[in-house]
């Protein structure tokens, strides 16, 4: 290989470049035009506008928040992110996701059917299935008979909604919540149901809704990443549903954007502490090192994805500070434990985490997501979700009482629920106290409250079986439009360009907002 004499004055500078091996300058030189589009790439991705001198520092734009577009562009956003304000005012600042994995039923939770009651063991009528394609699990199945719930509804607050007696809790704040009973989905299994309402398709490799808000947004933290996800611990364990990165990825888009994970225990982000002999000076003095040879990387090959690399070089440093304080709870108060209550104090429980998305968003967290798993109940039905609305129930109503209380409710969005629902029919033994579901994509029900959402409705009707919509119908293209409009975005004008598209997470497909979700 020929070099380029000047180049091995570089070498020098490093003592283990490698010897007789090929550094960093000795790198092929990126055709001009690949490099234009490259360029041309991060400038749309941080600061329009903005020369190759300026995007060296503008992978920094999520790490400096607020302060970095002031200082680099005169024109971009005070969010940061694309540099681009929001289409429209919005009304929320960040959102709280409660994802229950396993799809829990609307039966037992938000879609009270009274008629069903006298309906016990009757076969569900072949034109209300319509015949619908169903899951290997029940397909065969010689009769489909109907499952009444075993648990009772009453009606709460106002806006009158009827809670099932397993959340009492929550039924507490009825008047806070805009229940949904008409969302629908393609996906009829686990997998592709819980991409396409984390990531809006059905196939991995997407970002997921968390990461397209950093991408538009940008940081409001200068300490902790724009987006958060922690998995709880599962009460009872049925049909457990494996969990993935991919449901919270940043997919196409920079690796900045992804989820940064929060675990339990004393360690809660892997891999930045310092090793033992190692101090906060000398971490300091290493990345900065680190950093400089990334620049100068970026200089000569254009690649944006090193600004990310050194992006998340310096979150990793700031959350050795920003972490620990976060994490300690000490000075919560007495009252904090009674509203949360006793669980919230064993780390990586549902109560726990419910405490760290408070604390998150008080400290200006674009998007924490919670999941829950363990409500794919094929069987046992009553005696699972019994489990997991005690563990579930309390700690829910206190978030959002908790934000309402602390003024944040206004400006932060909570969202409840799963990928799809269950069928009407039962799955197996059917007894009065003892039944399954299997899954059911045409209907199924959660709810959002806080951050411009309408308080205190019901949105959309489903038939006398819960098993086709008979009203205003919600599908999922259409609950992230109606997400992004809350945070000031039109769906159709977030994009990124990739494999020769213009990627959404509304995808190609019609989507629109909900006027009748918003306050």
């Amino acid at each position: 290989m020929n070099h380029d004499p000047s180049a091995h004055a570089h070498h020098d500078l490093c003592s283990d470049h490698g010897g007789e091996n090929p550094t960093v300058w000795d790198l092929p030189q990126v055709p001009p035009g690949l490099k234009q589009e490259w360029l041309e790439l991060e400038t749309r991705r941080h600061f329009l506008g903005r020369g190759a001198k300026a995007l060296g520092w503008a992978g920094l734009a999520t790490i400096l928040g607020r302060t970095a577009p002031n200082l680099l562009a005169g024109n971009a956003s005070p969010l940061g992110g694309l540099g681009l304000a929001p289409n429209f005012a919005p009304k929320a600042k960040r959102a709280i996701y409660l994802f229950m994995a396993g799809a829990p039923s609307q039966f037992e939770t938000w879609d009270y059917k009274p008629g069903l009651a006298d309906m016990f063991d009757k076969d569900l009528p072949e034109s209300v299935r319509g015949g619908q394609v169903l899951t290997g699990m029940t397909a065969s199945q010689a009769r489909f008979p109907i499952a009444p719930s075993r648990y009772s509804f009453s009606q709460h607050g106002k806006a009158g909604h009827w809670v099932s007696e397993l959340f009492p809790h929550t039924a507490k704040i009825a008047d806070d919540l805009c229940v949904i009973k008409s969302l629908h989905t393609e996906a009829i299994n686990h997998e592709p149901a819980i991409l396409q309402i984390t990531t809006g398709n059905m196939f991995p490799g997407r970002p997921s809704l968390g990461a397209w808000l950093s991408y538009g947004l940008g940081a409001a933290n200068d300490e902790l990443p724009t987006f958060v996800v922690m998995t709880s611990k599962m009460p009872v364990r049925a049909n457990v549903q494996a969990l993935s990165n991919r449901l919270w990825s940043s997919g196409f888009l920079s690796p900045e954007h992804a989820a940064v994970s929060l675990r339990a225990g004393s360690d809660p982000v892997l891999y930045i502490n310092n090793p033992k002999g190692v101090d906060s000076g000398l971490r300091r003095a290493m990345i900065d090192g680190v950093n400089d040879l990334n620049r100068q990387l970026f200089e000569r090959v254009g690649d944006p994805e090193i600004n990310a690399r050194i992006s998340q070089y310096e979150m990793a440093f700031r959350m050795q500070t920003s972490v620990p304080e976060l994490t300690d709870f000490s000075n919560e108060p007495q009252s904090t434990w009674d509203l949360y209550g006793p669980k919230a104090k064993e780390p990586g429980t549902f109560a726990y985490n419910c405490l760290m998305a408070r604390r998150l968003a008080e400290r200006g967290v674009l998007f924490t997501q919670i999941f829950l798993r363990s409500w794919d109940n094929h069987s046992n039905l009553p005696a699972n979700i019994k489990t997991l609305a005690e563990d579930s129930d309390q700690p829910t109503y206190a978030l959002v009482t908790d934000l309402k209380r602390r003024g944040l409710l206004d400006d932060t969005v909570v969202i409840w629920g799963g990928e799809f629902g269950r069928t009407v029919y039962s799955q197996g033994v059917l007894r009065p106290d003892n039944y399954g579901r299997d899954h059911h994509p045409r209907c199924f029900s959660m709810w959002m409250a806080g951050g411009g959402v309408k308080p205190g409705i019901s949105f959309g009707e489903t038939d006398d079986f819960s098993y086709n919509i008979a009203k205003d119908p919600v599908h999922i293209r259409d609950l992230h439009a109606t997400i992004l409009h809350l945070f000031g975005i039109d769906h159709n004008k977030l994009s990124f360009k990739f494999q020769g598209l213009d990627q959404k997470l509304t995808g190609v497909l019609p989507a629109k907002v909900i006027d009748g979700l918003l306050a």
